[in-house]
């Protein structure tokens, strides 16, 4: 027979008979978890939340989470917790039992009355607290939910997240052209931040590595016109990264709110837009000048003033970087660069396999010109490391390029042919843009703009020099430049040839032209 005392409970508590068993004889259910979800302002969660606290107190067995849900946030959050677990319930509280030991879907109790019932059976406790304490305690808990919330706003105010924007346009092409969901009535490829490129990209300038001295990032993904629902499908796969930079991860289908507070800008694109006549291409330069305007006026009124914009892709790269600086007066023509990394990469990897070496062997490749046209791989600069000749040296130990290699025939007309190539054929096998090599491209020009490269080395990108290697105003070109202290340089120690000359000025003249089509089109 077991003993019972009589015991007086906290206030607000009824008196209640006690059996007192031997080790765990009372409850011989597990070890449970109560949940209370309720609106701050609700009198009845108040007293669950009373209750709850004074049985958790007494019981060591007992535990409890609770749920605070401002008022105009409650039938929302109601309605998509019962969604998600086949639940019907439509008041506040909401209460719950979750099986500490056991794992698998919680069981609803129901609202207070259905919490108070299954305290009374199984503990003998229940409750006699007045309306007048029930609606004090409601209060203060709305108060309280008010000044986490407030404090929290201030807290997040006192971050300063670097803001990254991310958009570009995914070229999708089969025998009948590019898919209707990215264009418009004029043929244009709308932009878009789901681009294979921007996936692979992602995880990298989350990284330290990338942006030293940066503590939050804040990403904006923009896809004007696209799916929203891809969007978000693509923010939850960014934060189930749990990257400790992560700030936030935003989504936008329209301009609204485009750039907004900008201090990187990524415009990408994959796969190069196709053009089978004159007309097709004055169409598609059409469609690319007015969204590349717009975007300009946007990065003018809207981003930073120190804001960094890289152009990167296969199609119109050098015309879109300078749409881009035309529309934006207030910010440096320096504060944007059309990436040639890729193209750079290429060249190496293509020269490498002809020496035997690998592709980081190579180093200091020369890209000028139109990077999605008429481009040029210059090598007057390039160096080679671990080449197996007649001189060797240990491993920082690097040479001149041409006076290893002797075939300037093969350097002339193979590896320009051979690098135009590469990116189709990478394309042609994987049935996708070259979408590694690609971010690969970008990273390491943001890299070397953040700092965290080599200072002496070689690289190029699409920029305005005017007053350099006889390079219009009004032309974007690709020329070899160097990156120190955030800022970047054209290499003067370069030299322009007459045959070099006559190359670029067929790339002055295709840039030219291409800008022509979008002012016709203006």
């Amino acid at each position: 027979m077991p003993n019972l005392c009589f015991r007086r409970l906290p206030h607000g508590l009824k008196y209640a008979w006690d059996t007192w068993f031997p080790s765990n004889e009372r409850f011989p259910h597990k070890m449970a978890k109560f949940v209370l979800a309720g609106k701050t302002d609700c009198p009845h969660y108040a007293k669950a939340e009373l209750l709850a606290d004074t049985l958790q107190r007494a019981l060591p067995d007992f535990s409890t989470h609770k749920i605070s849900i401002l008022p105009e946030e409650w039938k929302e959050w109601l309605e998509a917790t019962c969604k998600r677990n086949g639940w019907k319930h439509e008041h506040s509280p909401l209460v719950w039992r979750e099986l500490v030991d056991q794992g698998g879907k919680g069981m609803i109790l129901g609202g207070f009355s259905d919490f108070l019932e299954h305290c009374q059976e199984y503990y003998g406790v229940t409750s006699d607290m007045s309306t007048e304490v029930m609606l004090s305690v409601a209060a203060e808990n709305l108060e309280a939910k008010v000044n986490l919330i407030e404090e929290e706003r201030r807290r997040v105010s006192l971050i300063r997240p670097l803001r990254i924007w991310i958009t570009g346009w995914v070229c999708l092409e089969d025998e009948r052209g590019p898919t209707r969901e990215r264009v418009s009535a004029d043929g244009f490829v709308f932009p878009s931040a789901l681009s294979p490129t921007s996936h692979i990209l992602i995880p990298s300038l989350l990284s330290p590595e990338t942006f030293p001295g940066v503590s939050a990032i804040s990403l904006h993904l923009l896809d004007v016109e696209g799916s929203e629902e891809e969007l978000q499908g693509m923010r939850m796969e960014t934060e189930d990264l749990a990257p400790s930079m992560l700030h936030q991860v935003t989504v936008h289908t329209g301009v609204e709110q485009a750039f907004l507070e900008a201090g990187i800008i990524l415009l990408l694109d994959d796969g190069a837009v196709k053009c089978n006549n004159e007309e097709e291409k004055k169409k598609k330069v059409k469609g690319i000048s007015e969204r590349y305007r717009e975007y300009g006026q946007l990065i003018d009124t809207r981003a930073k003033k120190d804001v960094k914009v890289v152009v990167c892709g296969d199609a119109f790269v050098n015309l879109r970087c300078s749409l881009l600086m035309s529309n934006a007066a207030s910010i440096d023509n320096c504060q944007f660069v059309a990436t040639a990394t890729q193209l750079e990469n290429e060249a190496r990897a293509v020269i490498a396999k002809k020496m035997k070496v690998r592709a980081s062997d190579i180093t200091d490749v020369i890209v000028w010109g139109n990077i999605s046209g008429s481009f040029y791989i210059d090598l007057q600069r390039a160096k080679v490391f671990n080449y197996d000749g007649p001189i060797k040296g240990p491993g920082l130990f690097s040479q001149s390029l041409l006076k290893v290699f002797h075939d300037r025939n093969w350097l002339e007309t193979d590896l320009q042919h051979l690098v135009r190539s590469q990116r189709v054929d990478v394309t042609s096998k994987t049935g996708r843009a070259a979408a590694t090599s690609a971010a690969n491209g970008i990273l390491t020009v943001l890299k070397a703009w953040s700092g965290t490269g080599d200072p002496q080395e070689i690289r190029s990108v699409g920029v305005s020099c005017p007053g350099h290697f006889s390079v219009p105003d009004s032309v974007t070109l690709s020329v070899p430049v160097t990156f120190m202290d955030g800022k970047w340089r054209v290499a003067s120690d370069v030299t322009v040839r007459d045959e070099l000359k006559e190359r670029l000025q067929v790339s002055f003249s295709e840039l030219q032209q291409e800008k022509d089509l979008g002012s016709e089109a203006a």
